[in-house]
């Protein structure tokens, strides 16, 4: 497993474990590159809509709701780079706490009020003097490519939210005992509270731009898809707590893939927890006392059959709003029998032993379903371009 950066280059280069290159963690790198494939696939999409007729135009101005809402905008971006800059000579003194875990520290009292609260004011000040040159006019963005980069930022804050949410009610007894931590923890997260939140929020982002949301949804499902699958490797290769149960059976014969694929360890992962290795070098020196099924594995090929499927029925479709009801069915059927071999909170409700996501995903498979017959029914044929303004 590679915790960081470090191991890598360690297994790679045999350097040292645990230097300067540790602040970044495998699980966030995985994280940013779904962001970026996530954005490129989108755009692809939507620009295939709008030569097509399907998407027209967003007559859309950003318009200011005051003289002084620019102050707003000030304030905001002045903040964040106002409070990482109070956090940098923080930071630089506990540097080795850093590198094992960022989170604990940037959320720790200790910084610069000095440092922090000049940039702070840089900005403003900065904000301040383009409003006098009057360069802050509204900016139009006019078709639906154009808008990408926002529906992306929306959807990785809302959707990292919502993940984090639902994996607290997952594990609510360790989030009692460590509420801070645990909240603002990098590991857990739950891919149908990030699903419900960015969805609910990207819905009314879409009405707002007059956006076609049926058309959005089609969009982002083959991404949704090879999403996940990107993500799970983050999970895979950073031993993060996504296994599943424990696995001691022998292979059998129709098991056509390597030992490991069926029964593994996850040496050094980021948990740090089993038993410790021998001879090992770093901070991250464990591996279970007991093979499990290497879940995240199977999601991974799981989640890339789906992105071939979707990818390939995206213009083959008659009706619009189909495509996406395919990947919700999908993403459900795959999600509630891999809970089946999972490490995962287990409730009574109706006495079916199911855990949270194991019902999620009964009612994503269920709303996939039937959603696929409305749309095939009542949908917009596909070809019938979209009024957008």
């Amino acid at each position: 497993m590679y915790p960081d950066l470090s191991y890598f280059f360690h297994d790679l280069l045999g350097t040292a474990p645990d230097n300067w290159t540790s602040i970044f963690k495998t699980f966030g790198m995985f994280l940013a590159t779904v962001f970026i494939v996530s954005a490129w696939l989108v755009s692809k999409e939507f620009l295939r809509m709008e030569s097509e007729g399907l998407l027209t135009k967003l007559e859309v101005t950003e318009k200011k709701t005051s003289k002084n809402s620019w102050i707003v905008d000030a304030l905001t971006n002045g903040a964040i780079a106002g409070f990482i800059t109070y956090k940098i000579p923080f930071i630089a003194s506990n540097f080795d706490a850093f590198k094992r875990d960022p989170a604990s520290i940037l959320f720790a009292s200790g910084g610069s009020i000095l440092l922090g609260l000049t940039v702070l004011l840089a900005i403003v000040g900065y904000f301040y003097y383009t409003k006098q040159q009057g360069n802050n006019q509204p900016f139009v963005k006019e078709w639906p490519h154009q808008r990408v980069g926002d529906i992306i930022i929306i959807a990785a804050v809302s959707g990292i939210i919502g993940s984090r949410l639902f994996s607290i009610l997952e594990t609510w007894d360790t989030f009692i005992q460590d509420p801070w931590g645990q909240l603002f923890s990098g590991s857990g997260l739950t891919i149908y509270g990030g699903l419900i939140l960015a969805t609910i929020v990207l819905v009314l982002y879409s009405k707002k731009i007059k956006l076609p949301t049926v058309h959005l949804a089609d969009a982002a499902a083959p991404t949704l898809a090879l999403g996940y699958g990107i993500g799970r490797m983050g999970c895979q290769f950073s031993g993060d707590g996504d296994w599943g149960i424990v696995n001691i059976a022998e292979k059998p014969s129709w098991f056509i893939f390597p030992d490991w694929a069926w029964a593994y360890d996850y040496p050094r992962n980021v948990l740090s927890r089993g038993v410790e290795m021998a001879d090992c070098i770093g901070n991250y020196c464990n591996k279970l006392s007991q093979t499990v099924y290497p879940t995240p594995i199977y999601e991974i090929l799981i989640a890339a059959a789906t992105f071939g499927l979707l990818w390939f029925l995206r213009t083959r479709l008659p009706r619009a709003g189909m495509l996406f009801f395919i990947y919700l069915a999908l993403t459900g059927l795959a999600r509630f029998f891999i809970e089946g071999i999972r490490v995962n909170e287990r409730y009574d409700l109706l006495n079916m032993g199911w855990s949270l996501s194991q019902w999620l995903g009964f009612v994503f498979l269920i709303c996939g379903i039937i959603g696929f017959f409305i749309m095939r029914k009542n949908g917009r044929p596909i070809n019938q371009p979209a009024v957008t303004s």
